[in-house]
């Protein structure tokens, strides 16, 4: 079966300026002649996700998640290695992979503030060409499903954080993506909440296979949805195996079996020795 995401020896590079130390004289010699500095976000990256895979893509900041997962979602072009997302090549198929994709951005919103939800589910039903009929029976399938009958015609100003975290869920899988991205969706919600996003987004996948990538600080999230984990620093694999396996494979004696998953993630990123671990 094709994998849901292949990276290949991906690198993604960027040109940025530095600024010359001293007075005015330094500042217009920056004008003219500028300073600049390689960064190199994406460093000879491969791995491959399975479709219907929960895997969690953590790492630092500045550890190269979002620049990745603009080359997946098409936004960057890499400038070596090969990308395959749903079989489609993101950078030159971009329009047609938005139709497969869908997106959760736990500081960002795809609602509407003044519309109630229910009336942005209708727009984006027809952003994504969606028959009426069928988009209907999505959208009530879902309404149930997440529990929104007391809360799609609110506007989406007057909702809780958390409630509208399910209707930014909801509509993400308007169109039934086969791929869904999650960045940092608990972030700022309480206990109870966080406990019903996870529950929701794990039976979603369980139920029409969806493949999950998900980027999050909150090691709850990790390993309450997610089955596999892949840790990445300075733009390269650290880790990529099942989450049960990363405690053990930390430190061969042991010694964080029993430990926090935080404090295993950072032992990890103070080694940062390169591993992976089949499932």
């Amino acid at each position: 079966m094709q994998p849901a995401v292949q990276l290949s020896r991906v690198s993604k590079s960027f040109c940025v300026r530095r600024a010359r130390r001293g007075g005015m004289s330094a500042r217009v010699r920056d004008l003219f002649r500028p300073l600049t500095q390689t960064v190199h976000a994406i460093d000879g990256l491969s791995f491959s996700i399975a479709a219907g895979e929960r895997v969690a893509f953590i790492g630092p900041n500045g550890a190269g998640k979002s620049t990745t997962l603009k080359v997946l979602a098409g936004i960057l072009r890499p400038d070596a290695g090969d990308v395959r997302v749903l079989g489609f090549v993101p950078s030159a198929e971009r329009r047609r992979l938005a139709f497969h994709i869908g997106t959760v951005f736990g500081q960002r919103s795809q609602l509407w503030f003044q519309l109630a939800p229910r009336d942005t589910f209708e727009l984006l039903g027809r952003v994504y060409e969606i028959d009426r009929r069928q988009h209907r029976r999505r959208v009530a399938m879902l309404i149930a499903l997440f529990g929104l009958d007391a809360l799609v015609d609110t506007p989406v100003r007057h909702l809780s954080l958390g409630e509208r975290m399910r209707c930014e869920i909801v509509a993400s899988l308007l169109h039934s993506p086969r791929l869904l991205f999650l960045d940092e969706p608990t972030i700022g919600l309480d206990v109870s909440a966080k406990a019903a996003i996870r529950d929701l987004l794990r039976t979603e996948s369980e139920r029409e296979g969806t493949t999950l990538l998900l980027t999050s600080h909150d090691t709850g999230d990790i390993e309450r949805v997610c089955g596999r984990v892949i840790v990445i620093n300075h733009g390269r694999l650290l880790w990529d195996g099942p989450v049960a396996a990363l405690r053990s494979a930390v430190t061969g004696d042991g010694a964080l079996e029993d430990a926090p998953l935080d404090d295993v993630i950072r032992a990890l990123y103070a080694q940062g020795i390169p591993g992976s671990c089949s499932s």
